[in-house]
């Protein structure tokens, strides 16, 4: 199979992830972009299933996505906000009025007996997506954050707290008999994979949760598909999230380096390639001394041309 014609396989959290995920899908025929999602932030409120993650994703890549506020849908309102607040309801997590919508009709298509994974495809094929979005597991795995003496779910400890918590440590819930998405299992037990790719995003609450289900990583491994991973630090900073604070916090180096000693140390043999940033270019021989290949390049994304060339980078550093 040619790789033009190969689908891709990329791993993903909420914003900065969902950004290299658009100039795939961009880059790559239609329908050949493969998606495995955090679901460590889902949880339930006011008796909702949400899945923050997912749902940026898909917002995302059905051009839905409301980009100067980085999260929910463009052009949203707030009614039932305002009145939920006019009757002293818990209103920390914004959910807006057509936002309410994609929660309403999961949380009863759950009750209906559909799965997680049935219900995200038929959503963005609501919405006209033609890639596959896959939720990492079907089981229920809740991240926590220990902070303070403290363990906080992780919208409390994100939204509600504002991520201000000193952070200690992490642990997902449930995750010891969670099971990888089987989709995601068939694609990687096949020869047709031309790439896998890890987008840019928070290391230990977006991807650590879809490596540490039982068998996932070892499974990206030891498939033929080259794994291409991007650092979502940059010159020191992380562009979207709390992941340089956490970084600092855990004494983890504020740095691509760090990004890179972390999964070299927790998952030794995942990473065949590390994209950098230019702006990091002089740790380049530190990190090929972990035993990965660096490719440095703008990975900075801030328009739709910035993802669609940063895709085709990363792709092209595999021949996909």
């Amino acid at each position: 199979m040619a790789a033009a014609e190969s689908p891709v396989l990329a791993l993903s959290g909420g914003v900065g992830g969902a950004k290299l995920a658009l100039g795939l899908a961009d880059e790559l025929p239609p329908g050949k972009l493969h998606v495995v999602v955090n679901t460590g932030d889902d949880f339930s409120h006011l008796g909702l299933h949400i899945s923050p993650d997912i749902d940026t994703l898909i917002y995302t890549l059905s051009g839905n996505a409301n980009t100067t506020q980085g999260w929910g849908l463009e052009g949203e309102t707030w009614n039932a906000m305002d009145a939920l607040q006019r009757l002293e309801g818990e209103t920390w997590f914004r959910l807006g009025d057509r936002d309410l919508a994609t929660h309403l009709w999961r949380t009863d298509r759950l009750a209906q007996g559909d799965s997680l994974p049935q219900v995200t495809e038929k959503l963005a094929r609501q919405l006209g997506i033609t890639s596959h979005i896959h939720p990492m597991c079907t089981a229920a795995v809740r991240t926590t954050v220990h902070c303070e003496g403290r363990d906080l779910p992780f919208q409390h400890y994100f939204v509600k707290e504002q991520c201000a918590p000193v952070v200690t440590g992490f642990s997902f819930e449930g995750i010891a008999d969670a099971r990888p998405n089987e989709r995601v299992v068939a694609l990687l037990e096949g020869t047709a994979v031309a790439a896998i790719v890890v987008c840019p995003s928070n290391p230990f609450v977006s991807i650590d949760p879809i490596l540490q289900i039982p068998g996932m990583w070892q499974a990206l491994r030891d498939s033929r598909a080259p794994v291409v991973l991007v650092s979502p630090i940059v010159a020191g900073l992380a562009l979207k999230g709390p992941a340089a604070k956490m970084m600092a916090e855990l004494a983890v180096p504020v740095t691509a380096l760090g990004v890179a000693q972390h999964y070299c140390e927790h998952y030794p043999g995942l990473l065949d390639y590390f994209v950098i940033d230019e702006s990091d270019a002089t740790l380049a021989p530190q990190i090929t001394a972990l035993g990965v290949e660096v490719a440095v390049t703008n990975t900075v994304m801030k328009s739709r041309e910035d993802k669609q060339r940063l895709a085709r980078f990363t792709l092209s550093l595999v021949g996909a």
